[in-house]
C-alpha cells in the first residue's frame, strides 16, 4: 500500500514537471529555439517515465484520472 501512494506522489510530481518543460519549451520556440529543444527534450524523458510509472498502477481502480 506504501508504494502505491509514493508512486501516486512520483507521477504526480513528474506530471507537474512535464507541464512545466513544455509550457516553457513553447514559450521560448519563438525567442531560443536551442533552449526550446533541450526543454522538450526533458519534457518527453519526463513523459517517459510518467508512462512507466502509469504502466505499474493500471490496474490499480483508486488512481486519480489525469
Amino acid at each position: 500500500m506504501m508504494k502505491q501512494k509514493n508512486i501516486l506522489k512520483s507521477r504526480e510530481k513528474l506530471d507537474l514537471r512535464y507541464k512545466k518543460l513544455m509550457e516553457q519549451a513553447y514559450n521560448l520556440r519563438q525567442t531560443d529555439h536551442a533552449m526550446s529543444d533541450i526543454s522538450e527534450f526533458k519534457a518527453l524523458k519526463a513523459l517517459n517515465k510518467l508512462n512507466r510509472l502509469k504502466f505499474l498502477t493500471r490496474g490499480d481502480c483508486s488512481q486519480p484520472v489525469s
